[in-house]
């Protein structure tokens, strides 16, 4: 006869789960989740870009049912090495690893873009999505959201600042809420004037003093353009307008975001620098489990916590996010594609740092917006936007 451990586990229903993006960071860190609960999840498909060493290893540890990678020629070389697996690649590829019937949830952990199209390609197939991908919704969060709605899907979110607010604003009647508040650690130059940024190095710009993470949502943390993505997505993840979503510097990176209510209370969610923990909720939500392995905190070590205000003026990225969310559209859209072109040419070493910030305002101010736009337009404004900063980069001295 079983006892009542024994029933609760024989209940336990396995979350079968798309994981696009396995070799990233986020990625890494979902793995080490499941791995941690076999019982509670199994990654049946995944993608990853070009990094061939590390999604052969993932791979072997994890025997998916279906992989998306970044070109044919990979496609081909990895149907070869494991010939029980079906292979895609490029967009379709990550469409379908999405879009698997037998997914449950699809957590989206690929940078820039590339999210969008299977993001909502598993939201019509009534797949829950845990977004790790700002740009989807900062692109197209309108047309996102609404078809969250239609399919009665949940966006879960795993990025650390609004999974925070979501565990605050969790039995919140919406009018209780006054304020949202984002922390921002400051990112790897943030006691650094403007002058000094004019000399500053790639090496430099990816060591973020707080976090382990991607070159690129390194660069844009150190720009504060990845909070800026970040004040967007709040928007449309909790429908409160611009004028209620605050940034805070908070350098310890211990609160992770708070909410204010209407009485002036502040409702903060703190823990260890760990990805893992918003990661795990989404998987799990609404219950919670032990951390495998949990990193240190205690309150008692840490002292003091530090928040400072915001100086828009010494990040010009941040005021500008602002800026083109109020205006909608598709300015945002512009804002991220520039930012992505611009990032990846710094990363590459052919503009100097500051002709990242140089770049995104260009292109915002260069779009002129004179009609409601459309999905199919958005996309295509995206393109455009790539290629004009593509070829501004090209043009010496047009920076």
């Amino acid at each position: 006869m079983k006892n009542s451990e024994d029933s609760e586990f024989f209940f336990i229903i396995m979350k079968k789960i798309a994981l696009l993006g396995a070799t990233g960071s986020i990625g890494t860190n979902t793995i080490d989740v499941v791995q941690a609960y076999p019982e509670r999840f199994k990654i049946i498909s995944l993608t990853f870009h070009r990094n061939e060493q590390k999604g052969r290893e993932v791979i072997k540890k994890l025997h998916p049912q279906f992989v998306g990678v970044g070109s044919l020629a990979l496609k081909n070389q990895l149907e070869k090495e494991f010939p029980e697996i079906r292979f895609g690649f490029g967009e379709e590829g990550l469409v379908e690893a999405a879009t698997l019937a037998d997914v449950d949830i699809v957590l989206t952990a690929v940078t820039g873009s590339v999210g969008l199209m299977p993001t909502m390609a598993a939201i019509r197939r009534k797949k829950d999505i845990a977004l790790a991908n700002k740009e989807t919704l900062v692109m197209a969060g309108q047309w996102v959201m609404a078809a969250a709605k239609e399919h009665q899907v949940k966006i879960l979110p795993v990025d650390s600042e609004h999974s925070a607010i979501f565990q605050c604003l969790e039995g919140q009647p919406v009018g209780n809420v006054k304020e949202l508040v984002i922390t921002a650690s400051g990112g790897s130059f943030r006691d650094l004037t403007r002058e000094e940024l004019k000399t500053v190095t790639l090496e430099q710009a990816l060591k973020h003093p707080n976090w382990s993470m991607g070159k690129k949502i390194t660069i844009d943390s150190s720009t504060m353009m990845n909070k800026g993505l970040e004040v967007i997505e709040a928007h449309w993840l909790f429908d409160v307008e611009y004028d209620k979503i605050k940034v805070v510097l908070h350098k310890d990176s211990v609160v992770h975001s708070m909410i204010v209510l209407q009485d002036g209370a502040y409702l903060a969610q703190l823990g260890a620098s760990d990805m893992r923990e918003p990661i795990q909720y989404a998987l799990t939500y609404p219950e919670r489990l032990a951390i495998k392995n949990e990193k240190e905190f205690d309150l008692t070590q840490i002292g003091q916590l530090h928040f400072d205000k915001m100086d828009f003026q010494r990040f010009p990225m941040l005021a500008l996010a602002f800026s083109v969310g109020k205006k909608g559209g598709a300015y945002p859209t512009v804002y991220n594609a520039a930012n992505e072109i611009a990032a990846n040419a710094f990363i590459e070493g052919k503009i100097p740092y500051l002709a990242i910030e140089a770049l995104v305002e260009k292109a915002v101010n260069e779009y002129e917006e004179t009609t409601e736009v459309t999905f199919e337009e958005v996309i295509k404004v995206d393109k455009e936007t790539r290629k004009n900063v593509e070829s501004w980069i090209k043009k010496e001295g047009n920076i």
